[in-house]
């Protein structure tokens, strides 16, 4: 994106032709152009449909506030869901910190929630765009912040009472898990985590590359795991821990909770883990939650004889165990007239789409299977969601 081109359009001129732009976001993208072009400059014209565009993308994640933000394409995927921004946010608030250095703050996401939150923010990014768009963003919401081009290595944390960082996780080569491949790198992340710090890292990161005394938390939001993120000194409570958002708010789980490991026969119900439950390792956890246990000891499947709501884990009453093998199982379900099937698996060889069409169902009930190893062996599980 043309740096000139987006400060062009936060003027009033600008501001019109981006209104027109949105009339015609959903266009034929040349006719649009075209009609922008009789009021504009072609890189102006370009801004405007770019963010008319971007704003119609940006709606899933964040919502009715996508109409009023600014965006880039490559900071809108990176940028951190509004409710995850909040969350972190309000752990912020409630360790009272006053200050906040975001380094590499893309648009501004997580610069947005701190603010709201009444921490005072400044921002740094190596990309003078984003840093206007950061800008741009605060400026549009009404919120304080200063936003700077800086390299966040170069940038003196110690007048802020937290750094939170978010390294970029692109290589040349594109999206990169490997942390040396990271900007900053890993070793800078390392030494930030020496004081008061948050730092957002991959859902993947292996346990053991979290340094001693950090707290690892994995986030999930209406459950897809969208982040963990690493806190360091007087911000770690826990060594990991995992935070589920959902219809009915937020729900945290920590390594300090019970746990419960045994390896236990079927039960009358099945419950499946929410994503951020197995990243942190807290699958016993949920088991003790539910009075279980575990089906077996390398599954994140929890079992108990007793039906519960948790915000950890979805529950399935078990309807009954029907053969695992192929050919017998398509005739159990067809014996009861299963047409339609939704199949879950865990910890064995099986690709439910291609399993779906070898089964050949045409009957009219509708029925979810759950293909996984229970004691080690390979089981087939008739459930109904609770």
């Amino acid at each position: 994106m043309d740096l000139d081109a987006f400060r062009w359009l936060l003027t009033d001129d600008g501001q019109a032709l981006l209104a027109r732009a949105e009339e015609h976001a959903g266009d034929d993208p040349l006719a649009a152009q075209t009609r922008l072009r009789e009021q504009a400059t072609p890189e102006q014209a370009a801004a405007a449909l770019t963010q008319a565009t971007l704003r119609r993308r940006a709606e899933p994640k964040f919502g009715d506030l996508a109409t009023r933000l600014y965006f880039t394409p490559d900071g809108l995927e990176q940028a951190t869901r509004p409710a995850v921004a909040r969350h972190r946010a309000a752990r912020l608030q409630a360790f009272a910190a006053t200050t906040l250095v975001d380094l590499g703050c893309g648009i501004g996401g997580d610069l947005i929630a701190s603010a709201e939150a009444g921490v005072v923010c400044a921002g740094v990014d190596l990309d003078p765009v984003r840093v206007a768009v950061a800008e741009a963003n605060l400026a549009a919401l009404g919120l304080p912040g200063a936003v700077m081009v800086a390299d966040a290595v170069d940038v003196d944390t110690s007048p802020f009472s937290v750094a939170f960082a978010d390294p970029a996780r692109r290589s040349a080569r594109g999206r990169s898990f490997f942390v040396d491949d990271w900007t900053p790198p890993w070793s800078f992340v390392e030494q930030l985590l020496r004081r008061d710090s948050c730092v957002k890292v991959a859902p993947g990161i292996p346990h053991d590359l979290v340094p001693a005394g950090a707290e690892a938390e994995w986030v999930s939001d209406h459950g897809e795991v969208k982040e963990a993120a690493l806190w360091s000194g007087s911000l770690a409570t826990t060594a990991r821990r995992a935070t589920v958002i959902g219809r009915g708010g937020l729900a945290t789980l920590t390594d300090q909770d019970p746990v419960a490991d045994e390896v236990r026969a079927v039960g009358d119900f099945l419950y499946e883990p929410d994503g951020a439950v197995i990243r942190a390792g807290l699958v016993t956890a949920v088991a003790a939650g539910v009075d279980g246990g575990l089906v077996d000891p390398h599954i994140a499947y929890v079992t108990s004889d007793q039906a519960f709501r948790s915000p950890f884990a979805r529950g399935y009453r078990v309807v009954e165990e029907l053969p695992y093998r192929e050919k017998q199982l398509r005739a159990a379900l067809r014996e009861r007239g299963v047409g339609r099937l939704t199949i879950k698996k865990r910890g064995v060889d099986v690709v439910p789409e291609e399993l779906r069409k070898r089964l050949s169902l045409s009957g009219d009930a509708e029925a979810t299977l759950v293909m996984t190893r229970v004691a080690g062996s390979g089981t087939a599980l008739l459930v109904q969601p609770l």
